[in-house]
């Protein structure tokens, strides 16, 4: 959104910011597709390691775990305020590309799991850094590049689902390819990438700094928002692919896996249009009010679909295709949130700790999701969810301040 100075000039953000974006959303993109790896080849690793549904789980919650213990460490050493983003992205790409490709010689589940937590904790260095990277891009349309940034996050989220209704590739391809990618997406980002003219000034170590500069009570509303957002969005992805292959299961439908796939492939995806119109609309309306339209709908929608099983297919997958465009469209809006707020000095530790904190509260609920689906339904189990949109709004609405100072024409 464009803004008029005192003088009368109009200010926008600088010549070769969406240069920038490319740029550093490819990179992203591809650094953390190790992050999924294990993901899309969960039925032939099962085989070859022997492993039972329980098991196959903690792949993929294991690299959320390490994500959170690299990214308290990052913040603890405030590795992220302390060394150039793009150098601490090829840092943490080449670790996890790395580590990655040793799940080759991996010989059963311990040490694959192992190397999942490592695999977790290099991609912290990767996340953050890139999302204050290209805050040095961006004041004027922080929030719709952010939410271009967590699009493409959220395009390589769907992608699994859909190698997997595909038929998927031999897993060691996988593997290889994804270490590769990883890589690349590390060089892109140090050789390619280029700072923004909003540079952030380094920060001396001081590991007091990280905690204060995140309870700062703007840091803490933006962050309480976000832990409502991250309550309810990973296990969504992680769950409807098993709640839709029960509905067509229901319905008679066959091969109700390889459809499922596809429609999960649908539903995450559709998210990355959601992370573009929550960006717009955060830079237009402010953070607090476009985020609370998407917690408001994203809950209402966990309230319903659960119930919804022997409802016609068509109605049940639109109501999906809505949930996964809104479950994601404020991500970026909480972290775009922390880079306006927060010290300046310590916006990649604020940052870092944001993220932590979220990726932790994921792992109750995809544990929970299954067992009281078991127990009580799908209805009762997708409800669940709607309690951390509903925190999220509450905290979001104390934000309204900052929204104001900044969308007041300067």
């Amino acid at each position: 959104m464009e803004r008029t100075s005192v003088g009368g000039a109009v200010n926008r953000d600088p010549e070769g910011c969406w240069r920038g974006l490319a740029v550093l959303a490819s990179a992203k993109l591809l650094a953390m597709t190790t992050w999924f790896s294990a993901t899309a080849v969960v039925p032939q690793l099962e085989q070859h390691w022997q492993l039972g549904p329980g098991q196959s789980a903690w792949l993929t919650i294991a690299v959320q775990l390490g994500f959170v213990l690299g990214a308290l460490g990052s913040a603890l050493m405030s590795l992220s305020d302390r060394m150039s983003p793009r150098r601490l992205m090829l840092l943490g790409a080449a670790g996890a590309a790395a580590v990655n490709a040793l799940l080759l010689v991996a010989e059963g589940f311990w040490p694959a799991i192992a190397l999942r937590v490592v695999t977790g904790a290099c991609l912290a260095a990767v996340y953050p850094p890139a999302m204050k990277a290209m805050a040095t891009w961006f004041r004027f349309k922080r929030g719709t590049a952010l939410g271009i940034m967590v699009g493409a996050l959220t395009l390589g989220s769907a992608a699994p689902h859909l190698v997997n209704g595909l038929g998927g590739l031999d897993w060691r391809v996988v593997i290889i390819a994804t270490s590769v990618l990883t890589l690349t997406g590390g060089l892109l980002a140090e050789f390619i990438g280029r700072d923004g003219p909003f540079p952030f000034p380094r920060a001396p170590f001081d590991p007091g700094k990280a905690w204060q500069a995140f309870t700062d009570r703007k840091v803490l509303l933006a962050s309480l928002g976000y832990f409502g957002h991250m309550w309810e969005l990973y296990a969504m992805w992680a769950w409807f692919s098993v709640f839709f292959t029960h509905v067509l299961a229901t319905h008679d439908i066959a091969d109700p896996g390889r459809w499922a796939a596809y429609a999960t492939f649908a539903v995450i995806g559709i998210g990355a249009v959601g992370c573009l119109v929550g960006g717009l609309l955060g830079d237009r309306w402010g953070r607090a009010k476009a985020t609370s339209l998407a917690m408001g709908l994203s809950g209402g929608c966990a309230l319903i679909i659960g119930f919804l099983s022997g409802a016609p297919i068509a109605l049940v997958l639109a109501v999906g295709l809505i949930w996964g465009f809104w479950v994601v469209a404020d991500s970026a809006q909480f972290s775009t949130l922390v880079t306006e707020v927060a010290d300046q000095s310590y916006v990649g530790t604020a940052l870092t700790l944001q993220l932590a904190i979220g990726f932790t509260l994921t792992v109750p609920t995809l544990w929970l999701i299954p067992i009281v689906a078991n127990a009580l339904g799908w209805g009762a189990a997708f409800a669940l969810l709607a309690i951390g949109p509903a925190l999220g709004i509450a905290a979001m609405l104390g934000t309204r301040e900052a929204d104001r100072a900044r969308l007041e024409p300067s």
